[in-house]
């Protein structure tokens, strides 16, 4: 039987829990890795939790047609805002994968918002994030708490955040679209 290749973390890669995690925080969570530096540790956005706030409670936005859901970007400093973004031309932004793009500056951004040349489904919005210290992301990946995925971030805009983890590992095909179906609470089944 051929072993199947583990993919390594980067920046740009897609965390997938497994099903049977137990960590509130994070179970049945699809995080997008923003940062990932094995001396410096890894910051990343959950990408499948919302908030029961929009963007227009936490910030000015100057277009009254542009108003989001936030995103739960993970348990550390809720106080924060993130996005990621398919806009090449917002500076300072960092390119994660092919039309993938992660902060920038951000009163451009409000501009570009107010004037219309931003819209909603162009950018996600995100209060707080989840973050690991050097070597601990490598140490959980280990213990089969993740698995790593390097490429699906050109397809994150286009799946609903409900359905993102099952949708994932069903296209990912073998034992993936096997652990897709696995339920939510197996004593139900």
């Amino acid at each position: 039987m051929e072993e199947e290749k583990v993919e390594k973390p980067q920046s740009g890669s897609i965390l997938i829990s497994e099903p049977f995690l137990g960590d509130p925080n994070f179970e049945r969570s699809v995080i997008l890795l923003c940062n990932h530096n094995e001396a410096e540790g890894t910051f990343g956005l959950v990408l499948n939790r919302l908030s029961n706030m929009k963007l227009s409670d936490v910030v000015d936005i100057y277009n009254d047609g542009f108003d989001v859901t936030l995103g739960i970007g993970g348990p550390v400093q809720y106080n924060t805002l993130h996005y990621i973004h398919r806009l090449p031309n917002l500076p300072q932004a960092v390119k994660l994968g092919e039309e993938l793009y992660w902060g920038g500056d951000f009163e451009m951004l409000r501009t570009m918002i107010g004037t219309g040349l931003v819209t909603s489904s162009d950018i996600r919005f995100f209060l707080g994030y989840s973050g690991w210290t050097p070597g601990q992301l490598q140490e959980e990946i280990d213990k089969n708490v993740w698995i790593v995925n390097n490429n699906a971030v050109n397809k994150l805009f286009n799946l609903e955040a409900d359905t993102l983890w099952r949708s994932i590992l069903r296209q990912m095909g073998g034992k993936y679209k096997v652990l897709s179906n696995y339920p939510v609470d197996p004593r139900l089944n």
